[in-house]
């Protein structure tokens, strides 16, 4: 077998295999012997057709199924033999494949880059830094209560928080549409819910009174039929009810369940719990940091193989989370190419750097990896048999320990920049 390489542009390469015809000839006639063993013609038992005749009934179908059977299999020993590293399937063109003239094909693909990961000396990477205060417990503190939440009927004007039930009928050009009519819907003001104007125009109504809002559907509005349009309602207003939160007592929290049964054991739990959820929001968001800066200061020639395969690989995740949603669409694959060049850097990098580096996944680390998704749940240890169970599910989280012990290390070697910042901003809450 001989071999030449050329390279054409940028990662892609242009081989040129030569097969001698010695090697075609005796891969077909092996495959001609197998045939003749079961093949039926006419005026001969199976398996006593003559040699001569199988050659002329089949001879150019089985060259041409040895030629690419061949075509596959001396492309991967040619680029071994070469020592190079394709992205993605090649392109396989036969140039000359006649009786006697031996084969010689085209192998057109890309190579996988060569990446030599960019120093870290004086790289900075921000790291946020937050410390859960008593005032960010009060906001959970107060979601709970709202979760007790007991309405009360009031005699005066409705305002922002108050829910107010009304019976609707809304009309466009005064004809009835889809879903215009309604009884006893409760509206809680402030909320946000409604169309422009719905919630605003129920403000300042009482109990018992009727009201006519002219509004306008918007433009992006679920329904083709009424879009844009504008719509009339008549609404006839039931009640006016205030919310009625509990007082943070023992009480509230024995009906949360807390085991001690005091308001410092409710503030207690729940300052545990928002570190946990801080802690893994932290984590997170640091690499996030981190991979972003190293795709930032190293900057690699990407294939082109390969970011389409990872772009077609998050269109169907996406069309298989989203469901019935996406259902007789196909999400191409071009709207994901950016992010997939993301993904397909970071992927090239970091297996240069754990191989560099000799990083390995450490037995106590996985597992402690595996023990703090377990925690979540209520019976841990059967989530901890469910990974060491399944090879393949534990060197899914084997390579996002590998993952972190990269940031670490990046986190050693570059200028940390800590950023003190707020719990509800790195808890993305309003």
């Amino acid at each position: 077998m001989q071999v030449s390489v050329e390279t054409t542009k940028g990662l892609e390469r242009r081989m040129t295999v030569s097969i001698p015809e010695e090697q075609v000839s005796e891969g077909v006639q092996s495959r001609l012997k197998r045939l003749a063993r079961t093949v039926k013609l006419s005026g001969f038992r199976p398996g006593k057709v003559p040699m001569k005749i199988v050659q002329q009934q089949y001879g150019s179908d089985v060259r041409r199924e040895v030629v690419g059977d061949l075509m596959q299999s001396t492309f991967y020993e040619a680029v071994t033999q070469e020592k190079l590293a394709p992205a993605g399937m090649p392109t396989l063109e036969p140039k000359s494949m006649e009786i006697g003239a031996g084969l010689e094909y085209v192998a057109t693909f890309e190579v996988l880059p060569e990446v030599k990961p960019a120093k870290l000396d004086g790289v900075k990477i921000d790291k946020p830094v937050v410390e859960v205060t008593e005032a960010d417990v009060d906001v959970v503190i107060e979601t709970i209560r709202k979760q007790k939440v007991d309405w009360k009927e009031i005699k005066r004007a409705a305002k922002d928080g108050d829910r107010v039930t009304i019976d609707f009928h809304g009309t466009v050009d005064g004809e009835d549409f889809g879903g215009n009519k309604g009884e006893g819907m409760p509206v809680i003001l402030g909320e946000g819910r409604m169309i422009k104007g719905f919630e605003e125009g129920l403000k300042g109504a009482k109990s018992g009174v009727d009201l006519t809002l002219d509004l306008t559907f918007p433009e992006d509005y679920g329904s083709d039929d009424v879009a844009g349009k504008p719509v009339q309602f008549a609404i006839k207003v039931k009640t006016v009810e205030e919310a009625v939160l509990p007082e943070v007592t023992d009480e509230l929290a024995k009906d949360f369940g807390i085991e001690a049964g005091t308001v410092e054991g409710l503030r207690a739990e729940v300052r545990q719990n928002m570190e946990r959820e801080l802690g893994l929001r932290l984590a997170a968001k640091i690499k996030q940091n981190v991979m972003d800066k190293l795709v930032e200061i190293n900057k690699i020639d990407i294939p082109k193989a390969l970011i389409e395969e990872e772009a077609k690989r998050m269109a169907a995740q996406m069309q298989q989370q989203m469901g019935e949603q996406l259902k007789g669409t196909e999400l191409p694959g071009a709207m994901f190419e950016e992010q997939a060049n993301k993904r397909v850097a970071l992927g090239l990098l970091l297996s240069e750097m754990i191989s560099e580096n000799e990083f390995k996944a450490e037995p106590d680390k996985l597992r402690a990896r595996v023990e703090e998704i377990a925690s979540t749940y209520d019976k841990p240890e059967d989530v901890v048999n469910y990974y060491y169970s399944d090879k393949k599910r534990l060197a899914e989280l084997e390579s996002l320990v590998l993952e972190d012990t990269v940031v670490d290390w990046v986190l050693q070697q570059a200028k940390v920049n800590e950023l003190k910042t707020s719990f509800d901003e790195i808890m993305n809450r309003a």
